[in-house]
Formats: structure tokens, sequence, C-alpha cells
């Protein structure tokens, strides 16, 4: 069905190109260089044959295919971000392909014995025989999300090139800057259009997701007293000794190293300081609201417990919420997952539903009034230099959403 040279040249062409966004910048796209990529990929909408084809002056870039049937059927989208992660580099990706992985050990780079190893990442037995794409060990890869988008425009070149397969109205949509959780602050829902849509944005074959985390953003202050050391007795308060009593203080056990499944934590991502002042830099993730709430709580009485101890604020807090639980606007419009659920088991995939220990950009766009389910890409191990995708698995992904096309011509609303 899909030409395996074609999807594996096609996602190598979008990850050797670098766009790693910026927490820092308060531009949209938050780094020049995600351009270079966005206007590619408007460019490659046009070339394949979709009409409506817009980038706006933020990257946000959308297309339409239009419907080929004589009935009136809901218009779905499809959806990934082709920014990646500040968290390790996308500079210079050097991509690897492994035909027909034999099950052992996988040198990525053998002058820094970087290995990848099923002993470690026990994913890649699922995949023995297959074409492996990796990093060389000094970058991450960029299948999240560049995997989704490269399923998304084969998908939609198939289509049009296969007129005999009936779809309704079809929007692709690809934003910039969701690794930083601006993703959907700019997409414009109205004009989308959709009724609803799926991000192509998830991990492992079969992976349907329609949860994820509440989430928040706390920034931790700390103020302290510099004075000489030789005569400090009294009047030196050590900022970073505050602050370890901060860390110290929080449940030892809630921490992504210790949760799993609807689990909450608090992550402590980043540290910076010196005597007068240390910042803390904690993100705070629940599946359930209320326990949500709560965790904000023990943040904000922790520090005020704190300075009620030194007498005086030297600790401050700003906590801001990220993205909610989409579970709460997907479960009354359940159809849209069920008919993904349906195309999955139609191409023999088994599904894979779980709540995400993250967050997608359908998260907030579910919010803003596109109800937004998630669907697996195929990539592993996100955000470093052990990441890989099957190739297999964009193809298969490819494939749903093909089916999931043909099958909303087929929706009978209640």
């Amino acid at each position: 069905m899909i030409d395996k040279k074609h999807i594996t040249d096609r996602f190598i062409s979008y990850v050797t190109i670098d766009t790693e966004s910026d927490p820092s910048s308060n531009t949209t796209p938050s780094t020049e260089k995600q351009w270079d990529l966005a206007n590619k990929l408007a460019q490659e909408l046009k070339d394949i044959g979709l009409s409506d084809v817009t980038i706006d002056e933020n990257a946000y870039i959308m297309a339409t295919l239009p419907s080929n049937i004589d009935k009136t059927v809901p218009t779905i989208g499809f959806i990934s971000h082709f920014d990646t992660s500040p968290d390790f580099t996308g500079a210079n990706v050097k991509p690897q392909i492994v035909e027909n992985y034999d099950g052992k050990d996988i040198v990525l780079n053998a002058d820094n014995n970087i290995i990848l190893s099923p002993n470690y990442f026990e994913d890649l037995k699922l995949y023995v025989g297959q074409t492996l794409i990796t990093t060389d060990g000094t970058t991450l890869l960029g299948a999240d999300d560049k995997a989704g988008i490269t399923e998304i425009v084969t998908a939609m070149e198939y289509l049009v090139q296969h007129p005999e397969i009936k779809h309704g109205t079809i929007r692709v949509g690809f934003t910039p800057d969701e690794e930083i959780g601006r993703g959907a602050h700019k997409f414009d829902v109205k004009k989308f259009g959709a009724d609803w849509a799926y991000t192509m944005d998830g991990s492992q074959i079969g992976e349907l997701e329609y949860e994820n985390f509440n989430a928040a953003g706390a920034l931790i202050t700390v103020k302290g007293k510099i004075v000489h050391p030789g005569y400090a007795k009294g009047k030196m308060i050590n900022s970073m000794y505050i602050a370890q009593e901060f860390i110290n203080s929080l449940p030892p056990m809630e921490t992504p190293e210790h949760t799993t499944g609807r689990e909450g934590f608090f992550h402590l991502h980043h540290i910076e300081g010196d005597v007068e002042q240390t910042q803390l830099q904690y993100i705070i993730r629940d599946h359930d609201k209320k326990h949500f709430e709560e965790r904000k709580e023990v943040i904000k009485k922790l520090a005020s417990d704190i300075n009620i101890k030194h007498g005086k604020e030297v600790i401050s807090v700003a906590i801001n919420d990220q993205y909610y639980n989409m579970r709460e606007k997907v479960e009354p419009v359940m159809h849209i997952v069920h008919i993904a659920e349906e195309a999955m088991k139609s191409l023999n995939i088994t599904p894979i539903i779980k709540p995400i220990r993250g967050g997608t950009d359908g998260s907030q766009l579910s919010y803003m009034g596109l109800p937004c389910p998630n669907i697996f890409a195929g990539g592993h191990n996100f955000h470093g230099r052990y990441e890989y995708v099957p190739v297999e698995s964009m193809i298969k992904a490819v494939e749903v959403i093909v089916k999931i096309a043909e099958l909303t011509t087929k929706f009978q609303p209640k």
C-alpha cells in the first residue's frame, strides 16, 4: 500500500531540519529555524494536491483535502507539530537505518560507546525483522512529532492518488512550539473548521488516547542574603539550603521515576542558584482534577510553612496552569474514539487505550472546542539520544488515517 522507501525518505527530509523550540522566547514560533520546515511543509501540501493551503504569521499550517462523496459527512482533521524538544539537541540529526533488525544491541555511536539495547529498552523486541530509524547517539531523532507529520502528509497524498477511496472533507493542521506547551495557543479552531480531529503524536503502535494529565508549571524563588563567610554568623541566609529544605519536604515517592498509569507527580526539572537567590522549576501533573488542585495547594502550603519558620518571606511561588485532561471533553463524543478503534482493529492492530502521561496539542484543542484524541505515530524514547521509530509503524499509522477517513463516511449521528 505505502512505499517503504518513499515514507522513509520523507521522514528523513523532515528530521534533518532543526526545529528545536525555545521556552525562553516570547515569539511564535519560538525559534526562527522552525520556519525552515514550516515553509517546506506548506509547499509540499500544495505539491501533493491539497487545496486551501495556508501558513499564517505564526507558522500555523492548514490545508484541505476536499470530499469526494455526494453526501454530507463530518469534517475531520489530523494534526501534528513540527518543533522538537529543547530537552536535547535536535541540530545536525544524522539518522541511521537498521534494516531487518535482529533483536540485538544497536551501536549508535562506536566512538562514544552509545548502545541502543533491548536489555534496557525492551520495546525493541517488538520490532524484530523490521526497519528501524535511529539517531547516531549525539542528538534526538525528532520522531516526536515528525513521524506524525510524515504520516499525515503521506496519507493525504495516498488519498489524492486513490480517488476510489471515499472520504469526506479532511483538514490538516501543523503547529509550532508544542514541546514548550504553546502548540495550540494560536491555533484558529474556527478557521480549521473540523467537527473533530486526531493528533498523530503517540508512541507505540496501537496507542489510542483520550486522557492526559492536568498540568501546571511552578516557579519557586528563594531569597537569601549574601555576607562575607568570615563574618556570616547570624547574618547570612543561604538560599540554596532553604531550596534544599523545600525539595526534601515534598513527597519523595511522588516523582516521575516512582509513578505510573494515572499516578501524578511533582517533577523538579531545573535548578539554578547561589547564596542570594535560588530558583526551582517544577511541573505538576495529575489525571484527577481534584488531586491536581491538591498538589498545587501542597506547593503553596509548603512555601508558607517555610516562610513562617523563618519569620519572613524567603520563598515565593508562581503557579501557572498549562493544560487539562481532555477526557472531560471527549467522553460526550466517544464515537470519535470508537471510529479510531474500529479502524485499528480492521487493520489487525490491537488498540492500546490508556492515559497519556503527558499532554498533546489535542488536550488544549479539546478545551477550545475541537475534540481531539491522540493516535500512535510509532516512535519510542522521545527527547533523547535513544529515540527510534520503526518504518512499519509509520506505514500502519498512514493506513489508520486512511481507514478513519473511510469509516467517517459511514458515521450516523444519534
